[in-house]
């Protein structure tokens, strides 16, 4: 994936499951000044501790917090000393016991994304302020009280990914002696180590070594387990929660999927790759839908988005997909009557959608769509344009999205991580980790015998889970203009777990009127954090 995605969102309820230097009388003071510890650790494995404390009014009430920002030592497949992780937990304090309150672990995706875009975007007490559907302000970027973080409801432990925010797989080469080969030897155990943590079943292994450490670290074993992942963050959990309970017994209350993506073969990023499957093609059609109906690029615009989108899911599924499948048998005259529908639907022309053999993939999209206006259109969010760069090109060359929000959330994060929240100034933040080329896409399902070298699926893993832990509930959020992860494809794939009735109703659905990054959006946050709160408290009991 392209796309940034996880964050992970931890709170933890009453004093006594703090660490034992949080005190009653510190809840509300100022973040500025954390106190730093670190802990015994051979070599460079030296784990961190940063508290803080802070307090926010949420539903109308003051919440007390303290924030603990550290890292924590994750073994490789040795049993060794292998990388560290970083993360920030946000612990409601004088709020009772703590080992009954609802505990949420919060995760963005990448793969290779630090949970920067979650954390201050979404439900951290601290939120940055960017454009809605466009470039904000420059710098100084605003940040501000978050109104619609979960805090009041739920601790939150937002997990940096293995190789990013202020962790690291191996040692940090620049504290290793330039001298007798001892760099040269740290740099081919550092190459090495990637092969434990870069990968689908790599990582989901890191962050159960992670949460079960922090499990016993802050004595939250008992209390209620959520998981929030977005984007490849959805593919992390669904690997992750069957993972949790089959190796480490730990049974979780839900799992909620933001930008989903389980199936990798339904993706529409160059699906050309993969003659023969034409569904990317049919889910990402009510996205394109919904971006021509949003840019006014229609032949005739619909009033309204979501009865629009009812009529092209239903062409999509039928007439649309059964177009498809004919292939090279599909007469002239139902191929030009196939293009005439989608040019209703999408605002492209006719002739466009012929040569393009009824077949656009998202990157044609982008690039096409306002392309008489010089604009092309964002992928993690199509409500976002910017000027084309190559006016000749097949597909959109960026995205104009990441490039209007990157530089506010790292600019941001990177100041209050260090001066709020404690972490080091001379240490380095990586918003996405090094050497991402080597991941490892191959993974070993539930029940087989290896891993598996095709088109990465992870849907067992979520349907196993719910089949062997019948009261785990899922919830998929997911924005109609995303084209990263389509709102259809989440919502294919939840049809298509192969659940029996009775288990069926635990899943829940919704979606809104933003992209890849429900958050960026005021109103829909509000309606984001709602669905969180009502779900959490739907699954705790």
């Amino acid at each position: 994936m392209r796309n940034h995605a996880a964050t992970l969102l931890l709170v933890v309820g009453a004093l006594i499951a703090l660490p034992a230097s949080v005190h009653a009388d510190d809840a509300g003071k100022s973040g500025a000044g954390a106190k730093s510890e670190k802990s015994e650790a051979p070599d460079q494995y030296v784990e961190e501790r940063h508290e803080s404390h802070g307090s926010i009014v949420l539903d109308g009430k003051r919440v007390n917090y303290t924030a603990i920002a550290g890292t924590l030592m994750i073994e490789d497949s040795k049993n060794e000393p292998g990388a560290m992780m970083s993360y920030v937990a946000y612990f409601r304090t004088g709020a009772g016991a703590p080992g009954n309150r609802p505990i949420t672990f919060l995760y963005n995706g990448g793969p290779g994304s630090a949970t920067v875009w979650l954390h201050i975007g979404a439900f951290g007490p601290r939120r940055v302020v960017v454009g809605n559907g466009m470039r904000g302000p420059p710098a100084p970027y605003p940040l501000v009280d978050n109104p619609y973080s979960p805090l009041d409801v739920t601790d939150l432990v937002f997990i940096d990914a293995p190789g990013t925010g202020f962790g690291r797989v191996g040692v940090d080469l620049e504290k290793v002696p330039d001298q007798d080969d001892k760099r040269k030897q740290a740099q081919q155990r550092n190459d090495a180590l990637r092969k434990d943590f870069y990968g689908v079943d790599q990582d989901a292994r890191a962050f159960d070594i992670f949460i079960t450490k922090f499990l016993t670290k802050f004595s939250r074993w008992n209390s209620p387990k959520f998981l929030f992942g977005e984007s490849y963050g959805t593919t992390r959990s669904a690997v992750l929660v069957s993972l949790l309970q089959s190796r480490s017994d730990i049974d979780v209350n839900g799992v909620m999927l933001l930008s989903q993506i389980l199936d990798f073969g339904l993706s529409d990023d160059g699906p050309g790759d993969d003659p023969g499957n034409d569904m990317p093609y049919v889910l990402s059609l009510p996205t394109y839908a919904a971006t021509a109906w949003y840019h006014k690029s229609l032949p005739s615009e619909p009033p309204q988005l979501e009865p629009f989108l009812d009529t092209v899911e239903k062409f999509a599924l039928s007439d649309y997909a059964s177009a498809l499948a004919a292939g090279d048998g599909l007469s002239e005259q139902d191929r030009h009557a196939i293009a005439e529908r989608l040019h209703e639907f999408t605002g492209l022309p006719v002739d466009y959608i012929e040569k393009a053999n009824l077949r656009v993939d998202g990157g044609m999209f982008e690039k096409t769509l306002l392309e008489s206006q010089g604009l092309t259109i964002g992928r993690l969010d199509t409500r976002y344009t910017g000027p084309t760069i190559d006016l000749l090109s097949e597909e959109a060359a960026y995205d104009p999205q990441s490039a209007a929000i990157s530089s506010a959330f790292v600019s941001v994060y990177n100041q209050y991580a260090r001066e709020t929240l404690g972490f080091p100034a001379d240490e380095k933040y990586k918003p996405t980790a090094e050497h991402m080329g080597d991941w490892d896409f191959k993974h070993k399902q539930p029940g087989e015998g290896s891993a598996d070298p095709i088109s990465l699926n992870v849907m067992p893993d979520l349907a196993t889970a719910m089949k062997e832990n019948p009261r785990l509930k899922v919830a998929l959020f997911s924005g109609y203009y995303d084209l990263a992860t389509p709102f259809f494809e989440g919502q294919y794939e939840m049809s298509h777990l192969g659940l029996p009735p009775d288990l069926r109703k635990n899943i829940e659905i919704q979606h809104f009127d933003t992209g890849h990054m429900v958050y960026v959006s005021s109103d829909a946050l509000k309606k984001l954090r709602d669905a969180v709160v009502a779900f959490i408290a739907a699954s705790s009991q």
